[in-house]
């Protein structure tokens, strides 16, 4: 009878989730080596290979996949045993502010993890805009947000970067018309940024739609019947990024800011740490990653 380790279970989900040995070795607080080393204890135990090793990015075998799978359900049963027999009494709420792009795929993972850590302290998720959501952490509203925006504001911290792309209907052309025709919130911090570059383009534009409501925004740009911009990673099924081949103007990056209210406790922390670990295995723009 042959038993699985947690504790290397752990690793090879982490190198799953987090995209290599070293981000990996990072989110765990351990060292490159000692992932690796756990990675091969249980290949050994299992006499399976379970990272294809051949290129330089490393990537998980059919067998790896597939124990990534019973492994996940494993350490989420091993982590709620734990947490319920072992847990300081940690009880209360937080509220976690997010723009409504960012939510997928980091914030539910990272809600599932804190909800097995402490059980009985629980988290609203208010989804908002970025300004908004600024607002309301001066406010005392919320405990912690997310944010996207071009710098990053006192008392903030930058987890990572992504690329800010126009958008449209997939195999559309609304954005070869002009008067190009746009579809922004107006509360979207990205409006002004889009705006300015036309201006500075020369591009003729008008609103086809001003509204406060993210779906009737995204529903006019899926219908074609104008674009607008999100961020590269959040991308939904039924928009697509718009390579315009040089006849709209670049748009640059945008930060993921993390931002907390003031009196942190455990959870916090620990909610903050677990936002930087998956934030922070996303991948950065190509532009970044040239410069």
């Amino acid at each position: 009878m042959r038993n699985l380790d947690i504790t290397t279970l752990r690793s090879l989900v982490a190198v799953a989730d987090q995209g290599g040995v070293t981000r990996a070795a990072s989110a765990l607080n351990l060292t490159q080596s000692a992932v690796s080393m756990q990675i091969k204890r249980l290949e050994d135990m299992l006499d399976l290979k379970l990272m294809d090793r051949a290129n330089r990015r490393v990537s998980l075998t059919a067998s790896g996949e597939q124990l990534v799978g019973y492994a996940r359900r494993m350490l989420d049963l091993n982590d709620e045993v734990v947490g319920r027999l072992t847990e300081e009494t940690y009880e209360g709420e937080l509220v976690l502010g997010v723009p409504h792009d960012i939510v997928y795929p980091v914030v539910p993972r990272v809600l599932k993890s804190l909800n097995a850590a402490f059980p009985r302290v629980n988290v609203q998720l208010r989804s908002s805009s970025t300004v908004r959501l600024r607002e309301a952490l001066g406010k005392g509203e919320v405990d912690i947000i997310l944010t996207t925006e071009q710098g990053v504001g006192e008392g903030g911290e930058t987890l990572t970067e992504m690329a800010l792309r126009w958008t449209g209907a997939p195999d559309g052309v609304a954005w070869k018309r002009r008067p190009l025709r746009l579809a922004f919130c107006t509360c979207c911090i990205f409006r002004p940024i889009v705006l300015r570059k036309l201006d500075e383009a020369g591009i003729d534009w008008e609103m086809a739609v001003e509204s406060e409501d993210d779906r009737a925004v995204e529903a006019v740009v899926s219908a074609d019947l104008a674009i607008g911009a999100l961020l590269e990673n959040s991308l939904p099924p039924y928009l697509e990024a718009i390579n315009p081949g040089g006849l709209l103007p670049e748009l640059g990056v945008q930060k993921v800011n993390l931002y907390m209210r003031g009196g942190r406790d455990k959870v916090l922390d620990e909610l903050a740490r677990m936002l930087r670990n998956g934030f922070g295995a996303i991948p950065a723009p190509a532009a970044l990653m040239s410069a």
